[in-house]
């Protein structure tokens, strides 16, 4: 568990980011008055997510393997944290459906067949909690382990250079 630490902490940390932002979203009316910007807005997360895994994988270079990281240690480390965050999913989805936006579903079901986006039965079969929980823990992982594969390139180690005499 202990060689795992800092996955761990991050893999908190990153859960405790995508709360934050759903209670953003929440509080600047993205889950119900300004619920069509919705899918716009949630989408800036993104940037909020590449720069938790760039302070995750740093933390990994700089404390677990002195300062030198391979890629493939880098890449392992963020494989980690994206399984932790999609073990997590499930919850995160839980708070944010019945604690943070108690109303999002039937707001975002409302909004898509007012505006002929979706029929009644498919906005139901879309925008409901266990719908989410499936999308969510599959798509959470699938991403971080993106994510990290990019943050690990640009975070490796440069092989040092030795002179011959």
């Amino acid at each position: 568990m202990n060689k795992f630490k800092t996955e761990i902490k991050w893999g908190l940390i990153f859960t405790c980011g995508i709360m934050l932002w759903m209670l953003l979203e929440r509080l600047m009316g993205l889950h119900s008055t300004h619920i069509d910007k919705h899918a716009t807005y949630s989408n800036l997360f993104a940037i909020v997510a590449v720069v938790i895994y760039v302070f995750a994988l740093r933390d990994k270079r700089d404390q677990d393997f002195s300062g030198k990281m391979t890629y493939w240690q880098g890449l392992k480390s963020g494989v980690i944290i994206s399984i932790i965050v999609g073990l997590l999913t499930p919850g995160v989805q839980l708070v944010s459906a019945f604690v943070i936006s108690p109303h999002y579903f039937e707001n975002a079901i409302r909004h898509g067949v007012a505006n002929g986006l979706a029929t009644l039965p498919e906005a139901e079969a879309y925008f409901n909690v266990r719908h989410y929980i499936l999308v969510s823990t599959i798509s959470a992982p699938m991403m971080g382990v993106v994510t990290s594969a990019v943050v690990a390139f640009f975070l490796k180690s440069k092989p040092e250079v030795t002179s011959e005499a």
